[in-house]
């Protein structure tokens, strides 16, 4: 068998662009929509994100730092998911730009506030999946040796789902219908899903 190239993370990688996020990848995009005590709008998106539990539906997302989506979160514990497509790519990454808390994402990405139905967040409008969230947890991430992180994971239970009829045939979600854009690896890999990509397995 050929020699892998092998590292110790805590030693570094010694390669160009530390090779985690590619190997673990692609990944979908949690792209967040959250708002503080006073009104203040705020979305992020995060390529730490996934769903960790079917019923009752839980999603969560990881947070380098104490941002304005964490602190939002754990002062009101709402936040919505909003599904990030090709067609929102650029707007999607409007929205990552470091802005002052008072500035809105929503008016500086172009992107249309529409008002959640059990929350009090606004979801994108233009994306074609909402998921309405409720705070179940906001855990502080630790390392092997139990030191503390400045990393935290958030999870929330889904409260309500919003799809675009579009996107429903005979009932059953077309994934590649709606465009999905999953993270890749380096400063700036994206990569989309097709039908034709598409295999089926069955469990044994």
């Amino acid at each position: 068998m050929q020699a892998r190239y092998s590292y110790q993370p805590q030693q570094g990688h010694g390669l160009p662009h530390d090779p985690l996020n590619a190997i673990i990848g692609p990944r979908p995009i949690g792209w967040i929509s959250s708002q503080n005590t006073d009104g203040q709008r705020n979305l992020a998106p995060y390529s730490f994100f996934n769903c960790f539990s079917y019923q009752p539906p839980i999603i969560g997302f990881a947070s380098s730092g104490w941002k304005d989506s964490v602190a939002n979160i754990s002062a009101t514990g709402e936040f919505v998911w909003n599904l990030a497509t090709r067609p929102l790519a650029q707007a999607m990454n409007q929205s990552s730009a470091a802005l002052a808390p008072h500035e809105d994402e929503f008016n500086f990405a172009g992107l249309t506030p529409l008002a959640a139905e059990h929350i009090n967040v606004s979801m994108v409008a233009e994306s074609p999946v909402n998921f309405e969230c409720r705070l179940t947890q906001c855990i502080r991430l630790h390392n092997a040796a139990g030191e503390q992180l400045s990393s935290w994971l958030v999870l929330g239970e889904v409260i309500a789902v919003h799809i675009a009829p579009t996107l429903l045939e005979e009932g059953i979600y077309q994934t590649a219908r709606a465009e999905p854009i999953l993270r890749a690896g380096g400063p700036s890999a994206y990569y989309g899903i097709s039908e034709e990509q598409r295999f089926d397995l069955l469990r044994p």
